[in-house]
């Protein structure tokens, strides 16, 4: 199954640079094209990237403003979609480190399991240690839970999360077509819940690729940032209005 895989530089040029070069180095022929989105102008990155011999079909997009993290991934995926499409959509951050190829033990879970809709890699980050990628339904009181209590193992060895961080997601294209992808009122935060949750209320599931493993260098802006802290708290708010997360909180409860 071909893989398209689609990334974003927000300012993050000598991050996304690595990431191509180590897509280039992994030799992976699944791996058909990446799309890269240069959200903010990169002259540099983008003047270094092509003319250069790359293993995969690489194409460079130069948005003529900022758009949102949903929003450019769909543009992305429908760029794929115009000569036809991968059977497969990798949404990847730019600082996300490969320590070796996850794509083909990913692609296999697809292969065996039809109800596969996504398909996700273990987060470490750059100490080793797991990352908590794996998150049940976000309520006011799991929230304060985890901020105030420091509660942040919500999912069980062996359980199945209600939804994980898109830092890196393989997506099934029929199942990410079918629920109309990222939800473009998330700006930024709690997309990536919005579209987990209506992938599962669509019938598709949530897939670990056993033993597979990749760096996150989570950046936790919002706890920082209040710019970001004030987009964090509209998604949210946007989510808990949202029919998906209303449906799935009472699918939960029965």
């Amino acid at each position: 199954m071909d893989i398209t895989a689609s990334i974003v530089s927000h300012g993050h040029g000598p991050q996304a640079e690595a990431l191509l070069a180590e897509l280039a180095g992994l030799g992976e022929p699944r791996l058909r094209r990446v799309i890269l989105t240069v959200n903010l102008p990169e002259p540099a990155l983008t003047a270094g990237l092509r003319g250069r011999g790359w293993p995969f079909r690489l194409d460079v997009v130069e948005n003529p403003a900022p758009a949102g993290f949903g929003a450019n991934h769909n543009r992305a995926f429908a760029l794929d979609g115009q000569d036809g499409g991968s059977p497969l959509f990798a949404v990847l951050n730019p600082d996300l480190r490969l320590r070796a190829s996850p794509f083909g033990a990913m692609a296999a879970v697809f292969e065996r399991d039809a109800q596969a809709g996504a398909v996700y890699p273990i987060q470490l980050d750059p100490a080793g240690r797991r990352q908590d990628s794996e998150r049940l339904l976000p309520t006011p009181a799991r929230l304060l839970a985890r901020h105030l209590l420091r509660r942040t193992a919500e999912v069980g060895e062996g359980e199945a999360p209600d939804w994980v961080n898109a830092a890196f997601l393989l997506l099934r294209r029929t199942a990410y077509a079918g629920v109309h992808g990222f939800d473009e009122g998330f700006h930024m935060y709690c997309e990536d819940v919005d579209l987990c949750l209506r992938l599962r209320l669509a019938g598709w599931a949530l897939r670990p690729a056993a033993g597979v493993a990749v760096e996150h260098i989570a950046q936790r802006a919002s706890r920082r940032r209040p710019r970001h802290l004030l987009w964090h708290l509209r998604s949210l708010w946007r989510l808990w209005r949202s029919p998906a997360w209303r449906a799935w909180r009472a699918a939960r409860q029965n």
